[in-house]
């Protein structure tokens, strides 16, 4: 009886989690070396996104798909895992470029990517855009025109890809993301733009906001290392096989149906 309880439970927890840690091939010492040189990893958890993590107001507790990855990572490495959260991506970037970080995980952007060496992404999510309802703006293709001011969190996925592509419209940059819409609010710009869900839960704070349909981009998530340490190519190589394991294995759509994340969907 008691065997046939302990085969269930690994059962569920194979359906549940994905393959387990002992799967994969140990990681060699001198990548380790070059990835943690600390004896801890340290992980940069990006909090302007509410898709990959979030924070409990009261325990200061960190969850999400990110914190899952990083926990399951840590196990396979061996190593006791440290989760910094920063309010925005720019900001995360910034403390793995100043060595403050051994991992983060942000979007995939050629901009960043002169610094940091990224995985193939494990999730892809939607960028949007929010209007007043009054607004005469019906489509993502209006948005681009002399006299539109677009409010984007500053350092963001949103932000780099909108530097690049706008042409005629201005772009205002709020702290982080989750300030676009409180800054939107309170009279800057006439269109808000980032993450669909976090604009369509910040929307339930007041009233008089619409979304236009569809997106205007389409965000690739990935785990990212510094290119300024010495094996970072055999690093990124290592996780490359982890991530597109725990891909395969159902353990990041399990991951975000637990968290109950939508608007976005686990990266081809």
């Amino acid at each position: 009886m008691k065997f046939l309880l302990g085969l269930t439970l690994f059962c569920i927890s194979q359906l549940t989690f994905g393959q387990p840690s002992q799967a994969m091939k140990p990681i060699d010492p001198a990548i380790l070396k070059s990835f943690a040189p600390n004896g801890t990893l340290r992980v940069g958890i990006n909090l302007g996104n509410p898709v990959l993590a979030s924070e409990d107001s009261a325990t200061k507790n960190l969850s999400g798909v990110t914190i899952d990855i990083a926990n399951e990572i840590g196990q396979r490495i061996n190593l006791p895992v440290q989760l910094i959260p920063y309010k925005s991506a720019g900001a995360t970037v910034d403390g793995i470029k100043n060595g403050d970080l051994d991992l983060v995980f942000v979007a995939i952007d050629p901009v960043r990517g002169a610094d940091v060496s990224y995985t193939p992404a494990y999730i892809q999510i939607e960028g949007a855009y929010m209007v007043k309802s009054s607004s005469a703006l019906k489509r993502n293709e209006e948005v681009d025109v002399a006299g539109t001011e677009i409010v984007v969190g500053k350092g963001s996925a949103y932000d780099l890809f909108l530097t690049r592509e706008i042409k005629h419209a201005t772009l205002l940059r709020a702290a982080n993301s989750q300030s676009v819409v409180d800054d939107f609010m309170l009279g800057k710009g006439n269109v808000a733009s980032g993450v669909k869900q976090q604009l369509e839960s910040d929307a339930k704070r007041y009233e008089g906001l619409r979304m236009l349909p569809g997106r205007f981009m389409v965000i690739n998530q990935a785990m990212g290392v510094a290119k300024a340490r010495p094996d970072f190519e055999k690093t990124t190589l290592y996780l490359s096989e982890v991530i597109t394991q725990l891909k395969q294995s159902g353990f990041i759509a399990n991951s975000l149906q637990r968290h109950h994340i939508q608007g976005a969907k686990v990266a081809d």
